[in-house]
């Protein structure tokens, strides 16, 4: 393992049934103009939007809404919300959903303290915003995780990139697996892909050594694939759903990135894809993952090999046998779980726009070999 501080600065609620309590709590340490931000209409039809409402009303505080947050939330949006911070005298912002609510947030509560363009800063000054408006998030839909870090995955639609910023970390994250039950299925399983992804994605990262923060992975991969079978059979097992909730934090709350140096490029080549098509983010990874590991198996058979064991439970005569057998079960976990193999059934047909992905995505240092774009289209181009 490399050398590593960690410290941690989010605090968490965890439990079903948790949302309340926990929102009032927090709701006694924050200031009287609170910013409730959310995504579409299914927070007023589910009547959470009401509740929470009705939760800051109880505590004293003035609420100004900020609805509105697309899945993959784009630069302008974030804007208008750290504009709306700004001209509203913000003391604080409550998140409400998933993903994409929770990293738009964190960038509207940097850019409301700064006057320098974010992005410009990140990409073009290296530099990271260093003032916030303080935040908290409430879960609505788990898998990406993003509640546990200060990372955002932001979709600049002038530039044609989906790229990460950073921005402020949330005091508190609130994980009441009650307030998942009324996503769809398919959103479900594609979080809880996502999940599994971010997994696979710090496992093969470097050092590729085994260590203590890749068996803590291989168990929360176990988990998450035993959960989500457990969920699909039964969605009414709150058990399961508690589990992956936990699984999604534990991803990307750093514990198992420690001492590691993370791949994430199966996640950039999404990302790419995703700013072009505006792709469903779970469903573009499982497309690519299984392409993706082929293409790394002279590298990476190592690790795809212990992966195979200890978490897919395949072996074979050696360890190309054994990383192969792994991919090979991994790609009938993502068929038996109802996910796309191919850009076809995504609707997405045009190599053209695959041919700009591969020439736009981040290329990540902590991959088992480096990619050119040439090959990173030719594995796009695998899954038509």
């Amino acid at each position: 393992m490399e050398h590593f501080i960690f410290q941690y600065p989010v605090r968490q609620h965890f439990g079903k049934g948790c949302a309340e309590e926990a929102v009032k709590k927090e709701m006694e340490n924050v200031g009287s103009n609170v910013l409730l931000a959310y995504g579409g209409s299914s927070l007023k039809r589910t009547g959470l939007y009401d509740k929470i409402c009705s939760w800051l009303a109880e505590c004293g505080k003035n609420v100004t809404d900020f609805g509105g947050i697309t899945p993959n939330p784009t630069y302008a949006k974030a804007q208008e919300g750290a504009r709306i911070v700004r001209e509203q005298g913000i003391d604080f912002i409550l998140a409400v959903g998933g993903g994409s609510v929770i990293d738009c947030c964190k960038i509207v509560s940097a850019q409301a303290r700064t006057d320098a363009d974010i992005w410009e800063m990140e990409y073009t000054g290296h530099l990271l915003p260093t003032e916030f408006v303080p935040m908290g998030a409430v879960v609505t839909a788990s898998g990406t995780g993003a509640e546990q870090n200060n990372g955002a995955v932001i979709t600049h639609e002038t530039k044609k990139l989906k790229q990460a910023l950073f921005g402020a970390y949330y005091s508190f994250a609130v994980l009441d697996s009650d307030l998942t039950k009324t996503l769809p299925m398919k959103q479900v399983v594609s979080g809880a892909f996502d999940t599994l992804s971010h997994c696979m994605e710090t496992y093969m990262g470097k050092p590729q050594s085994t260590n203590l923060s890749d068996e803590i992975n291989e168990a929360v991969m176990r988990n998450v694939i035993k959960n989500l079978r457990a969920l699909i059979a039964n969605p009414d097992d709150d058990f399961a759903r508690g589990e992956l909730m936990w699984a999604s934090a534990m991803a990307e709350n750093g514990m198992l990135k420690l001492g590691k140096q993370t791949d994430f490029q199966c996640h950039m080549i999404e990302h790419a894809v995703g700013a072009y098509t505006d792709c469903n983010h779970g469903q573009g990874l499982a497309v690519i993952h299984p392409a993706l590991y082929r293409h790394l198996l002279d590298c990476g058979k190592v690790k795809l090999a212990r992966m195979a064991e200890k978490v897919w439970g395949v072996k074979g005569a050696d360890e190309a046998e054994a990383a192969a057998a792994g991919i090979d079960a991994l790609e009938s976990f993502i068929k038996e779980i109802g996910m796309p193999a191919r850009w076809s059934e995504m609707g997405i047909t045009d190599e053209s726009v695959l041919r700009a992905a591969a020439d736009t995505c981040l290329i990540m240092p902590g991959c088992c070999r480096q990619l050119s774009r040439d090959e990173i289209f030719e594995i796009l181009k695998e899954r038509m």
